[in-house]
């Protein structure tokens, strides 16, 4: 079934998580985000408050990343982290899974961390008034397939709304073979993200028909304008 624009648009997560983003850079991205009406903005976490302003009012929502990219950090680290992004206006928290927890068998502390920021996050909700949306990052990349599927089917077993392929700062990004693995494994009850590498329409498209329901990029305007032509 073809995809008009706006209904893209809607898919897509506007990413600007580059170590150097300035202020500027922030203003120009959420103006954008507007300007065609993307689902969300993904900023680092310094930014949420920021964009958060610049937003108010529209019909794009703030989302951020927590224990980004490398996911190496503890349980309590990562409530924290989720914590303070809704306390400053995120609604929609991508999460890094303990990679290393995971290749190394440590299933239950990957799980524990999962649950924790899922946990934390939905006693929030009657707090603020909104859902809030958070995808568990699996970096496909570093991963088996056997590995994926574990990864896919703890974070649905948690609660998370979406499983992600990629931070965009690993190895590798988002595959059609990896979209296709996370959906298999999920069904259609979660969301599938893909992210890192995408660019351009046709990519996008590609991944969309593969099974994802999100596509991550930093690259939203071009892609827009490319798939409008």
């Amino acid at each position: 079934m073809p995809i008009n624009r706006a209904q893209l648009a809607k898919m897509i997560d506007y990413a600007l998580l580059r170590a150097d983003a300035t202020e500027a850079d922030v203003r120009r991205l959420c103006d954008e985000a507007m300007q065609y009406h993307v689902a969300s903005v993904c900023v680092n976490p310094v930014y949420v408050g920021l964009a958060k302003t610049f937003l108010k009012g529209s019909d794009v929502k703030v989302g951020s990343v927590v224990d980004f990219p490398l996911g190496a950090s503890t349980v309590r680290d990562k409530s924290f982290e989720a914590l303070d992004l809704v306390g400053r206006g995120a609604v929609e928290i991508d999460m890094v899974l303990n990679i290393g927890g995971l290749k190394s068998g440590r299933y239950e502390l990957v799980k524990r961390g999962i649950e924790a920021v899922v946990k934390l996050c939905r006693a929030k909700e009657p707090e603020i008034g909104e859902a809030l949306i958070i995808k568990v990052i699996i970096e496909a990349c570093y991963l088996t397939d056997q590995e994926k599927r574990l990864a896919s089917e703890m974070a649905k077993k948690a609660g998370a709304d979406f499983v992600k392929t990629s931070t965009g700062f690993g190895s590798g990004g988002a595959t059609i073979k990896d979209v296709k693995l996370m959906r298999e494994t999920v069904g259609f009850d979660v969301g599938v993200k893909a992210s890192g590498g995408i660019k351009d329409c046709e990519k996008a498209i590609l991944m969309i028909e593969a099974g994802a329901t999100r596509i991550g990029t930093s690259n939203a305007v071009g892609i827009l304008e490319e798939c409008n032509e």
